[in-house]
C-alpha cells in the first residue's frame, strides 16, 4: 500500500439464527447502500455463556463490506433490526486491500 492509501475499507461481522434472517438482512444493507457486498456462512458454531449458561448453537456469520465513513449507520441499522436481543456487531479495518476493489466499495456505499 502506497502513503498515500489510506484504509477506509470496513468489514462488518454479525452472526444470525439462521439463514432467512441473514439473506433479509444482506439485502437490506445492499439496498439501503449501507454495504457493497455481503457474503454469508452457513455451519457456525457458536459457544457463549449467556444468563448463567454455556450455550452452544449453530448460526450463520454475515460478513459486509463497507465504508469507514458508514460505520455508525450500518451499525445502527443491523441492531435494530437484528432478531438478537444483544447482536454482535463487529468492525475490522483491513490494513490491505486491493485498491480498486476499495474504491469500489467505496462507490457503492456514497
Amino acid at each position: 500500500m502506497n502513503q498515500e492509501f489510506e484504509s477506509k475499507l470496513l468489514v462488518v461481522v454479525s452472526s444470525f439464527p439462521n439463514r432467512e434472517d441473514a439473506l433479509t438482512m444482506a439485502r437490506q444493507l445492499i439496498e439501503q447502500n449501507l454495504a457493497a457486498c455481503v457474503q454469508i456462512q452457513d455451519g457456525i458454531c457458536s459457544l457463549y455463556r449467556w444468563e448463567g449458561k454455556i450455550c452452544e448453537e449453530s448460526e450463520v456469520m454475515l460478513s459486509a463490506k463497507t465504508d469507514l465513513s458508514r460505520w455508525n449507520d450500518i451499525r445502527a441499522f443491523i441492531k435494530a433490526r437484528h432478531p438478537f436481543k444483544l447482536p454482535e456487531i463487529i468492525a475490522f479495518k483491513p490494513e490491505e486491500y486491493e485498491m480498486h476493489y476499495g474504491n469500489w466499495v467505496q462507490a457503492e456505499v456514497k
